[in-house]
């Protein structure tokens, strides 16, 4: 079976978001993509205080100095589109207040007629947290935790009650309902996040560092869902972010998925072979304009099927 294929959608500053999102969502439907995607990046902090991933000295990409909002995003592709599944990877969950995310989750999971997939995850960005986040830093987990809960509650039946740190739900009737229950998915990249993912969410939302990483992670993952007597199954949507380059990359240190898109297509072939679910595959960055980015994309498409993918 062919692994299943996504695609970011425009969200950076060299995109007319009115304009550009419903028009690559609609020809990344027509090409074949199963499912659109966007991230989450709430401000770009000068001088920055911190490494990009939190890792110092490591410069954030001027592509961050503008990056629109991913709810936004994906009801302009919600309503452009028929088919195509909408997802997250991811979002910042503890940038947003509970409720309120699960409200809008179920709205957009109504209105697009059950497509929507919820990625989320925790951050890293301390400028990020001291602008919108509900809850100190230290406290992510926690709050991610009840994130979950909340969001179970409300797209459940009613009444929805809760009773938690941040949130207090009374009984009450709360609607729209999502159009069935919207997988959560987790990027979670270490065993104490794998145990969360295990424990309480559907699948797991990898970003690449290498097909050997990617399995390994893979392998141990599945190994402590055993462990902990997980039977359901973990739907995987590994995320790529491309730099298209417009020759091949010959150096030693080549990242993976960058270089030519011939090169890009050979890593996905190789990632494919790890037997994931779904590969989200980010073009938008080295793109100039959206019509760049759906000839790319089709490229891509239409390369990596006859590759195999």
């Amino acid at each position: 079976m062919a692994t299943r294929l996504g695609l970011g959608l425009p969200q950076m500053r060299q995109y007319s978001i009115g304009k550009d999102v419903p028009d690559v969502a609609r020809a990344a439907e027509d090409i074949g993509y199963d499912s659109l995607w966007v991230f989450e990046r709430a401000l770009l902090p000068e001088p920055a205080t911190q490494g990009l991933y939190g890792i110092d000295g490591l410069p954030w990409p001027d592509e961050y100095r503008s990056v629109a909002e991913p709810l936004v995003t994906l009801t302009l592709a919600a309503a452009a589109t028929r088919r195509a599944e909408l997802g997250t990877s991811v979002l910042i969950a503890p940038l947003h207040l509970p409720f309120q995310l699960a409200k809008a989750l179920a709205s957009l999971d109504a209105a697009s007629g059950g497509r929507v997939l919820a990625g989320l995850g925790t951050g890293w960005s301390l400028d990020e947290y001291a602008a919108a986040g509900v809850r100190p830093f230290e406290e992510r987990g926690a709050v991610l935790d009840e994130i979950i809960d909340v969001c179970r509650a409300v797209w459940g039946p009613d009444p929805v009650a809760h009773d938690g740190p941040l949130t207090k739900i009374a009984p009450a009737e709360v609607g729209p309902k999502p159009a069935r229950p919207i997988p959560i998915l987790l990027a979670a990249g270490n065993r104490r996040a794998w145990r969360r993912l295990v424990d309480r969410a559907d699948g797991w939302l990898p970003v690449s560092a290498g097909a050997e990483r990617v399995a390994a992670d893979w392998r141990r993952l599945r190994e402590l869902a055993e462990e902990r007597g997980r039977t359901e199954p973990i739907r995987t949507v590994l995320r790529v972010n491309t730099t298209r380059l417009p020759k091949p990359y010959e150096g030693a240190d080549r990242r993976p998925f960058q270089g030519s898109i011939d090169q890009i297509v050979q890593d996905l072939v190789e990632h494919a072979a790890i037997g994931l679910d779904e590969i989200l595959i980010d073009l938008q960055g080295t793109a100039r304009d959206a019509a760049e980015l759906t000839d790319v994309a089709a490229e891509v498409f239409e390369k990596a099927r006859a590759a195999g993918v």
